[in-house]
């Protein structure tokens, strides 16, 4: 637990992540499944620690998904790592902790707006911290023109700047578009586990 988490009390923890709407069970994918949203601009990410999160995630948000088949849409546009990173021992700590009903009935994770910092940073510890097939079910999506062809975009409420962001990448160099995962059998071979490898096959944004 870090100072500022232990600075306050467990339920004043669980209402802040309440007030700022990290997550919401909100709309569905295309296939009809429910999506959990995840705007991790929101996160309070070094004034929680992982006991509460993990107390919030198992009250509030799984009870909601109702033991059914769904997605997540991580939104990671102007995520800042000294504001909202939580560490990675308290993510392997949630991960390790969601229940296997809900665990089993994740079918996809799409990872909106990756920066290089946090490719790199999936690709050296993404199957350290997310266990139990959690890793092999993320999918990069750069453009929010190419989440909406896996999510009905009239049911979800996408902050404003992640339009923005998508506004400003047009004036930018980018030609690594679409929905991408980093398994193995993408990239026919090569290891996803060394940054430089997963660097130099892919032109980042």
């Amino acid at each position: 637990m870090s100072s500022s988490s232990s600075a306050l009390s467990e339920p004043d923890q669980l209402n802040l992540m309440g007030k700022v709407n990290v997550f919401k069970v909100q709309g569905r994918d295309r296939r009809g499944r429910k999506v959990l949203l995840i705007i991790g601009k929101h996160f309070p990410g070094r004034m929680v620690s992982s006991e509460a999160l993990k107390r919030y995630l198992e009250d509030r948000i799984y009870p909601k998904l109702e033991g059914k088949a769904f997605s997540v849409v991580y939104v990671h546009t102007d995520v800042q790592r000294s504001e909202n990173f939580p560490g990675i021992s308290i993510l392997r700590s949630v991960s390790e902790a969601i229940p296997m009903d809900v665990r089993s009935h994740l079918e996809a994770v799409y990872f909106l707006h990756p920066g290089l910092q946090a490719r790199l940073f999936l690709a050296t510890f993404g199957r350290l911290v997310f266990t139990g097939g959690l890793y092999s079910k993320v999918k990069y999506v750069n453009r929010l023109e190419f989440l909406w062809e896996h999510v009905k975009r009239n049911e979800i409420e996408m902050p404003q700047f992640a339009y923005d962001h998508d506004d400003e990448m047009e004036y930018r160099p980018v030609t690594d578009y679409g929905l991408e995962s980093d398994h193995p059998r993408v990239y026919c071979g090569s290891s996803v586990d060394n940054p430089m490898s997963l660097y130099s096959m892919r032109c980042i944004a």
